[in-house]
């Protein structure tokens, strides 16, 4: 393989690999290990055909943009309103959601601290709105090394959960069967770093090849992660995966993941955070200080209303980005077919019958995830 290829698929599995991970064990948990492998199976195939999809219109697209672009371009401006309202809302949930993760991983690392999780999400928020207001990311000449160290990190739970491990402490079936759905989901997508990988590509038919390896992946390391969590700390798993397994693996091992894991999800705060600002700053014209005001305050906000189970969180914010994202996209590569300005290196040609079954599948998705929250 060559070096850009390689490098474009360590990006966008980078990229890809996120929060979603810690919360995956416990939806599984919950449900039972034979439904989380149907999601697995059924959304995998989901996230491949809408990234594929995506990364088609940007083929064939001269402009390079990024999703709300590629909706103003060829839907036109009430669908730009509608995605920009998806992505702001989006992107304010993945903030709570990481301030929701800091305090946890804090609590980790410093487990004889008097301050409680709460406390300790709200110090992390505290800290990182300083570097949003400044502008810049603490780590990023050091990002490489950090994703590294968190890889590396995972791999020694791996090996150190196998001579944990127990099978039967892993439930085949249990009663929240749809509880996985948005969290899997939630895990899998990751729009915005389709772009991303295929500006690195030069060669760029490979762009399809680098998507359906990144999903396949992504969803071992997953997969992986969740059954030998769940083969070692079984009914004791918490909620963000790591807490759990201290008492089995040891309190050193959890200390370095959730060190790993805390500068990874400060990182992607800031990245997060930024963007939005700027998006406020140029797409809005909203001053700078207060841009910044908006972005750091909305999620603490959000957070002290209560807002703070993460699995539900995370849930909720895969299947609606799922959902709206996912149908947009569909409906954007339809436009794109038939307006394409240039020829793209790989085409889907998919029939009309298979993309109306992926909307089907969002839809029906949807429709369990609100079922499970309104009789859970």
């Amino acid at each position: 393989m060559k070096k850009d290829f390689l490098f474009a698929l360590s990006t966008l599995i980078g990229l890809t690999i996120g929060a979603g991970i810690f919360g995956i064990p416990y939806s599984i948990l919950k449900s039972g290990l034979m439904p989380g492998l149907f999601y697995f199976f059924v959304l995998g195939g989901v996230v491949f055909l809408i990234h594929a999809l995506f990364g088609e219109i940007v083929l064939r697209t001269k402009e390079k943009q990024r999703l709300v672009g590629y909706t103003q371009k060829y839907l036109g401006n009430e669908a730009k309103v509608l995605i920009t309202f998806t992505t702001l809302v989006g992107t304010c949930g993945v903030l709570l959601v990481y301030l929701i993760l800091g305090g946890s991983f804090l609590k980790n690392i410093f487990p004889s601290f008097a301050l409680s999780e709460f406390s300790l999400s709200l110090l992390f928020w505290f800290f990182l709105s300083i570097f949003v207001f400044i502008g810049k990311r603490f780590i990023s000449k050091v990002e490489f090394f950090t994703n590294l160290f968190f890889f590396f990190i995972l791999f020694l739970i791996f090996v150190l959960s196998f001579f944990k491990f127990d099978f039967q402490k892993i439930p085949l079936f249990s009663s929240d069967i749809f509880l996985p759905y948005g969290v899997i989901l939630f895990s899998l997508l990751a729009l915005e770093a389709i772009p991303e990988a295929e500006e690195v590509l030069e060669e760029k038919r490979n762009l399809k090849k680098v998507i359906f390896l990144n999903t396949l992946i992504v969803s071992l390391i997953y997969l992986l992660f969740s059954i030998f969590t769940l083969g070692v700390s079984g009914f004791e798993t918490s909620r963000e995966a790591l807490s759990g397994l201290s008492p089995f693996l040891g309190k050193r091992i959890i200390f370095f993941g959730s060190l790993a894991a805390l500068i990874t999800i400060a990182d992607s705060f800031l990245v997060l955070a930024i963007s939005l600002r700027n998006t406020l700053r140029y797409d809005f014209k909203i001053p700078k200080y207060f841009s910044s005001f908006l972005t750091t305050i909305l999620p603490l906000i959000l957070f002290l209303s209560g807002m703070r189970d993460f699995i539900r969180l995370v849930g909720f914010l895969g299947t609606f980005l799922g959902l709206v994202n996912g149908i947009a996209i569909v409906f954007i590569y339809k436009k794109a077919k038939n307006f394409s300005e240039r020829e793209p290196e790989y085409s889907l040609n998919l029939p009309n019958f298979v993309l109306y079954l992926l909307i089907a599948i969002l839809i029906l998705g949807t429709i369990s995830h609100l079922y499970y929250e309104i009789y859970r």
